[in-house]
Parts: C-alpha cells; sequence; structure tokens
C-alpha cells in the first residue's frame, strides 16, 4: 500500500494530511482545525481578531483562509458539527455525569 501524501489545496494556509487531526483541515503547520475556527466564529460569534488572540501563533490571514475554506466546503461542515453535536447528546444520555447526580 503506497502512502497517502499530504493534499494541496487552492488554500494556501490550509492542509490535508492523514496523520494530522484524523485528516480533517487543518492550518498548515499547525494542529489547529478549520473546524475549530469556524466554530469560535459561526457559532460563538467570535471575530478573527478574537480567533488571533486565543490562538497568538496564528495570523489573521491563516484564520480568514480557514474561513474561506470553510464557505465553500459549508454543507460538509456543517453535516459533521451536526453529526458530532447528536453524537455527543447521545453519550450524555448513556453516561449522566456522576457529579451533576451529587450536586442535584
Amino acid at each position: 500500500m503506497m502512502p497517502v501524501a499530504e493534499r494541496k489545496t487552492k488554500h494556501p494556509y490550509i492542509s490535508i494530511d492523514p496523520k494530522i487531526a484524523g485528516g480533517q483541515p487543518v492550518i498548515s503547520g499547525t494542529r489547529i482545525k478549520v473546524m475549530d475556527i469556524v466554530i469560535k466564529y459561526e457559532f460563538m460569534g467570535w471575530s478573527a481578531d478574537s480567533i488571533v488572540d486565543e490562538y497568538p501563533q496564528l495570523k489573521l490571514e491563516q484564520v480568514h483562509d480557514a474561513l474561506s475554506y470553510y464557505y465553500e466546503h459549508k454543507e460538509i461542515f456543517d453535516r459533521k458539527y451536526r453529526e458530532d453535536q447528536s453524537f455527543l447528546a447521545s453519550l450524555k444520555k448513556q453516561f449522566p455525569s456522576k457529579l451533576k447526580a451529587k450536586i442535584g
């Protein structure tokens, strides 16, 4: 079996490598997933500048490229997000918080 090489995208700051983050798109040279940037921007309401404050190793253009990549693949990302949220909800039902039960 031939090794799978890192794929290039038309986004200079985004890379996909099966050995990094399970093959999810990341900011090149980091393990910061595009999805992490998207969640902060889209769902938590952070600005791109706030994201750079949170991840000082990133440049603003990297954050904007991650968001651009997201918008080009929005349907795929949104479906993955919904699936992940559904999975987490089922885990919470299956394994309720012991701490929450104690403090009731």
